[in-house]
């Protein structure tokens, strides 16, 4: 079974609309749509905004439905001047940027008492993904890196060359490494998608209401084409 999860209602709309034989669980509020998307065994669920949300979000599918994979779909910021607005990244790795515990000798960015700096998607989600991407939506690029995940909707441009500079981060948004992280402690593979919407820089208020609604589409086309594929 795939657990897919979106932190916006708009984000997990669509895929509900394809669901067939669906029922409906709610736990920690979070309304969880058990199902078949394209005949393959899906929940399909919006975790809210946030790290602790898409947190408690995943380990909800790892502990109750014992999900085989996890893919979080959604849209972010471009940490790239070649990614524009509408492309699709997909994770490499991701880790939290506002984790800073430099104090007791981590890197920022490390969790302290864990091993690793980042979290390692699974490769051949990946692979898969971009392989469906270059089918369903030829009219976007599909880029793979890092995403880099907090508690902040980044909308300055120093923030962002910051953000570029310490991580080499492709993209940013606000849950992705806390998915990660849940997956990785879990052991089970996952994967980040995320469609550009703006920026992250100043023009991202101006950017984001006009070009969420095609970032999501992109979204929805990749994950209805994976599900042709699991």
């Amino acid at each position: 079974m795939l657990g897919i999860i979106g932190a916006m209602d708009e984000e997990v709309a669509k895929l509900k609309e394809k669901m067939t034989e669906v029922t409906v669980d709610t736990v920690a509020s979070m309304d969880f749509f058990c199902g078949q998307l394209n005949g393959h065994p899906v929940v399909v669920v919006r975790s809210g905004v946030g790290k602790v949300n898409a947190a408690m979000c995943a380990q909800t599918l790892a502990v109750k439905y014992k999900v085989d994979a996890i893919i979080n779909t959604g849209i972010a910021g471009s940490l790239d001047v070649d990614i524009d607005i509408g492309d699709i990244v997909l994770s490499t790795d991701t880790l939290e940027h506002d984790m800073d515990a430099v104090a007791f000798g981590y890197p920022v960015g490390q969790v302290p008492r864990m091993e690793c700096l980042s979290f390692q998607a699974d490769d051949k989600l990946r692979e898969l993904a971009r392989k469906v991407c270059e089918e369903v939506n030829p009219d976007i690029k599909v880029f793979e890196g890092r995403v880099v995940s907090g508690d902040q909707f980044i909308s300055d441009k120093q923030k962002k060359e910051w953000l570029v500079s310490t991580f080499a981060g492709r993209c940013t948004e606000m849950e992705g490494a806390a998915i990660g992280h849940a997956a990785y402690l879990n052991g089970i593979p996952f994967l980040i998608i995320r469609a550009i919407s703006d920026k992250a820089d100043d023009s991202a208020t101006m950017d984001y209401p006009a070009f969420e609604a095609k970032a999501i589409e992109h979204s929805v086309n990749l994950m209805l084409g994976l599900c042709d594929r699991l």
